[in-house]
């Protein structure tokens, strides 16, 4: 875990307008409607905000919303994964959904949760059966350019429709 880990930060503006551009390319809507994570359109959004430059084993996407001062994402880590030290420009919380990491010593596990200061510097490894983590920053830990590459998430294996979609 002696790697050091440099992720892509933009500007919170910017981070919205990439969630614009991505409901956009979808003619989705935000606050028209409550949205699912089993949504066609929302599987869609999610697969073209994709995040690319993560470690080996990592997987993560930005949700297709933001609230006053926070953006979401979702990571999804093999077992081993590590992330080495690294800081963000702004405050944090990564909550544990699923499996469990490795952090100071200690295990998080599903239902735990850290906050991170700004400017703090921490790494973490994922425990022996991968983990499934959503957190939220203030900054946008993403690029601007949304992906248009292969899907993470299969929509086919994924979606199912809500009867007032129907």
């Amino acid at each position: 875990m002696n790697e050091e880990f440099k992720p892509v930060h933009i500007p919170f503006d910017d981070g919205i307008a990439r969630i614009n551009e991505a409901l956009a390319q979808v003619n989705l809507e935000l606050g028209s409607r409550i949205l699912t994570s089993r949504d066609t359109d929302v599987v869609k959004a999610c697969n073209l905000l994709v995040v690319d430059e993560l470690p080996k084993g990592f997987t993560k996407w930005q949700l297709p919303f933001s609230m006053e001062a926070g953006q979401f994402f979702i990571t999804s880590a093999e077992p081993g994964a590590s992330v080495g030290e690294h800081s963000h420009p702004d405050d944090g919380v990564r909550f544990i959904m699923a499996g469990s990491i490795f952090y100071d010593g200690i295990e998080l596990n599903a239902g735990d949760w850290m906050f991170i200061p700004k400017e703090k510097s921490y790494s973490f490894k994922v425990g022996p059966l991968g983990a499934s983590m959503c957190y939220c920053y203030k900054c946008c830990c993403a690029g601007a350019a949304l992906r248009h590459a292969e899907e993470v998430i299969n929509p086919s294996n994924y979606v199912r429709v809500r009867e007032s979609l129907r």
